[in-house]
């Protein structure tokens, strides 16, 4: 584990799963109204919900706010096994 870690500026603010601010943010790798894949400090995550819809990005301060209904986020540790999982199961239901 990496010793460092308190110098990671991460942190998700959910208000009633309506509006989260999340810092830390590196990059924004992919997003809809359904699902965000971001690059965070502390690895990607994902975040699953109704109506998302970006509503700031600061680069300089690497925060990310988002609305919409957030129904769950995770953490995962590589976003290329999401991307073959998808792939997949959309050839099994062709």
């Amino acid at each position: 584990m990496d010793n460092n870690i308190d110098n990671y500026n991460h942190a998700i603010n959910l208000i009633e799963r309506k509006n989260m601010l999340i810092t830390g943010v590196k990059k924004i790798d992919n997003f809809d109204s359904e699902e965000f894949l971001m690059d965070t400090v502390m690895g990607y995550l994902i975040i699953k919900g109704n109506e998302l819809e970006l509503l700031k990005l600061d680069t300089m301060q690497q925060t990310v706010s988002i609305k919409g209904q957030i129904n769950s986020l995770a953490y995962i540790e590589n976003p290329k096994t999401k991307e073959k999982d998808s792939g997949l199961i959309n050839r099994l239901f062709k």
